[in-house]
């Protein structure tokens, strides 16, 4: 689908690299419906622990987006075959609190819409302003969000009216106790990265990652946040706002360009993808 002439939404740029802020937030809001964040927690796929190997859960995750979101229909099944040999691991057992299975079509679901959710917060932040028509264009490109795992076409709502009605009904299923929460936290204070990396940045990066998450999640987590925080971030995002719009292309979508061009390397090479 090519851009409107003089849409904000570029054509093949449904990521920007300025979305990695929003990360940590990103990831409390899918793990805040409880079989998918027990399924993270419980995991007894240790290769995509990131408290283990940081690196390659990082690289896992972003090369999924960038497939995701850039890459063509070949590649974007021969991620799913790989990335479905892994979750063919995540399953709940009878000890756990909450029945869970990574090929839950409905969990990925709401994975997706977490992930929409996220970069259309990303582009209002960063890019600023979006018309009607740019998100609907950038909602109808988001669908593969989904569907590049189990998400069927027909799962996917067929528009932002839909997507809202879809939205707040599943808020109603968000929950985190405090067996998650915890978890989640570590990941908000950079808790998986050297201490050299997370002494310096942990308090910054819960900040952010606080400001980008709805209310009910900042509830859910336990996350103070007050008027004076909001007008901080507000400041915050502003300013890298305006140089965001004035990179050149490659560089506002790097590191996605980058695992992009990674993973058809490992495509051509015959090395595992995941």
């Amino acid at each position: 689908m090519t851009a409107p002439t003089g849409s904000r939404v570029r054509e093949d740029e449904l990521v920007v690299g300025a979305g990695l802020l929003a990360g940590g937030a990103n990831v409390i809001m899918q793990l805040a419906r409880p079989g998918v964040g027990y399924g993270v927690v419980e995991s007894k796929v240790d290769s995509g622990n990131i408290f283990k190997h940081p690196v390659k859960r990082t690289r896992t995750t972003l090369t999924y987006l960038a497939v995701a979101t850039m890459g063509t229909d070949e590649e974007r099944a021969l991620f799913r075959r790989a990335t479905n040999r892994s979750h063919a691991r995540v399953r709940s057992t009878e000890s756990s609190p909450v029945s869970y299975n990574a090929f839950d079509k409905n969990l990925q679901l709401w994975v997706a819409a977490c992930l929409y959710r996220g970069i259309e917060d990303v582009y209002r932040i960063f890019v600023g302003d979006l018309t009607d028509a740019e998100i609907d264009e950038l909602y109808r490109r988001s669908a593969t969000l989904g569907t590049t795992l189990q998400v069927t076409d027909d799962m996917w709502p067929a528009d932002r009216a839909a997507f809202e009605e879809y939205w707040n009904t599943a808020l109603d299923q968000v929950h985190v106790d405090d067996t998650v929460r915890p978890y989640l936290r570590r990941i908000a204070e950079l808790d998986f990265m050297p201490r050299y990396v997370s002494a310096p940045l942990g308090r910054f990066n819960r900040f952010i990652t606080t400001g980008f998450l709805p209310q009910r999640f900042r509830d859910e987590m336990r996350l103070p946040w007050t008027d004076r925080d909001q007008r901080r971030f507000d400041r915050l995002t502003r300013a890298m706002g305006v140089v965001i719009r004035r990179l050149p292309t490659v560089l506002r979508k790097f590191p996605f360009n980058y695992y992009l061009w990674d993973v058809r390397r490992r495509i051509k090479a015959g090395t595992p993808l995941v």
